[in-house]
C-alpha cells in the first residue's frame, strides 16, 4: 500500500509515461491515462485473494455516475462474481436489477456524486483512457438475462433514448427536440416499433445534471399516439417491475436498435447489442479518445454508430435502417 507522498511520485511518472506514449493527446486527458494506470497498478496488491485464494472477499462500492458505473463497475463486479470472489455490491436506490448476478446487494445511496471517481482507484478501469483493461471486466448479459415475452409487437423495437439536461454546467447539447423527433417517427414508424424512452428525475437517480422539461410527452400523446411511451409503460406493468430500471432492462432486451443520447443513455443502450446511433456532439473526451470504438462495443458487442450533429445522425440512419 502505497502513502500518500509514493502515491504522488508514481502519479507524476506515469504522467510522464503518458506524454511520452501518446505526446499528440491533449494534456489535460493525459491525466485520465495516468490515472486508469494508476488503477490496473493497484490491482496487483489483490493477486493473492483473487487468483490463488479465491475466497468471497470483494465489496464493491459504488455513488458515482451512472455511465461509468455501466461501463466499468458492473463489469468488474461481474468479473468477481464469475471468478468466485464477490462477497457483495453497493450502489444506489433501484439498481438492484442491474446488479442481478450479485446475491449480496444493498441500495445504499439516495444521490450519485459525479466526482466519486476522482482519485478513486480501486476498479481497473475509473475513468477516460484511450485504452481499457479487460482482465478484470467482463461483458454483463442482460440482453439474455432480462429478454422476455412481454415487450414484444408485431414490428421490431427502435428505442429512441433522448435526454434533456443540462451538460457540463451548460444549456442541454446533446438531444432530440420535438421537430427531430417527428422526423424520425415519420421516416421509420412503418418499419418499427417505436419506442420513447426520456426518464423523469423522479424515476432515477441523478448527479450534477439538473433535468429540463422538453413538452414533448403532452406532444407525442397527441400528435403520434402510435409511439410507446416508456413512462405510460411503466405505469401499465407496475405489477411486474420492481423499478423505472427494471423496466428499462426488460423493454431494452427485446431491441436491436437504439438511437441514444451521450452519456448515461449511450451507454445503456450500449448493452444490448444490436446497433446503437449515439448522437455526442462536439469533441467530448470519448470522441477524443476513441471510446466510441472500444469501451462502448465492448459492453456488448454492439455496432456503435456515433454521430457529432444532427444532421450526421438521419444521414446514418438513413444508410442502416
Amino acid at each position: 500500500m502505497l502513502n500518500k507522498t509514493m502515491q504522488s511520485v508514481v502519479l507524476k511518472l506515469l504522467y510522464l509515461v503518458a506524454s511520452l506514449k501518446y505526446p499528440k493527446i491533449e494534456k489535460d486527458y493525459r491525466y485520465f491515462i495516468r490515472d486508469n494506470y494508476f488503477c490496473r497498478i493497484n490491482q496487483t496488491k489483490y493477486l493473492f485473494r483473487d487468483y490463488i485464494k479465491k475466497d468471497k472477499y470483494k465489496v464493491i462500492s459504488y455513488k458515482g455516475e451512472f455511465d461509468q458505473e455501466l461501463r466499468y463497475v458492473i463489469p468488474f463486479a461481474y468479473w468477481h462474481y464469475l471468478n468466485g470472489t464477490l462477497k457483495k455490491t453497493i450502489s444506489c436506490r433501484n439498481t438492484k436489477e442491474l446488479y442481478f448476478f450479485s446475491d449480496n446487494h444493498e441500495e445504499r445511496f439516495e444521490e450519485r456524486d459525479w466526482e466519486f471517481s476522482y482519485s478513486n482507484y480501486e476498479f481497473p478501469n475509473m475513468t477516460h483512457s484511450n485504452s481499457f483493461s479487460f482482465s478484470k471486466w467482463k461483458r454483463v448479459p442482460y440482453k439474455q438475462h432480462f429478454k422476455n415475452d412481454v415487450f414484444v409487437y408485431e414490428k421490431p423495437l427502435l428505442v429512441i433514448s433522448n435526454k434533456f439536461n443540462i451538460e457540463w454546467d451548460s444549456a442541454p447539447l446533446n438531444f432530440l427536440g420535438i421537430e427531430d423527433l417527428e422526423k424520425i417517427i415519420s421516416l421509420y414508424r412503418s418499419k418499427y416499433q417505436i419506442v420513447y424512452n426520456r426518464p423523469l428525475p423522479t424515476q432515477i437517480i441523478t448527479d450534477n445534471s439538473e433535468t429540463l422539461d422538453l413538452n414533448e410527452y403532452s406532444w407525442l400523446r397527441e400528435n403520434h399516439p402510435e409511439v410507446l411511451l416508456v413512462n405510460d409503460l411503466y405505469e401499465q406493468h407496475r405489477s411486474i417491475v420492481n423499478n423505472f430500471n427494471h423496466l428499462q432492462l426488460m423493454v431494452y432486451s427485446n431491441c436491436n436498435h437504439f438511437i441514444s443520447m451521450h452519456g448515461g443513455t449511450a451507454a445503456l443502450a450500449s448493452c444490448f447489442g444490436g446497433v446503437n446511433f449515439i448522437l455526442s456532439k462536439g469533441n467530448p473526451k470519448e470522441v477524443h479518445l476513441n471510446e466510441f470504438s472500444t469501451i462502448f462495443p465492448a459492453l456488448s458487442g454492439a455496432r456503435i454508430i456515433h454521430a457529432s450533429s444532427t444532421d450526421s445522425l438521419f444521414e446514418q440512419l438513413e444508410k442502416v435502417l
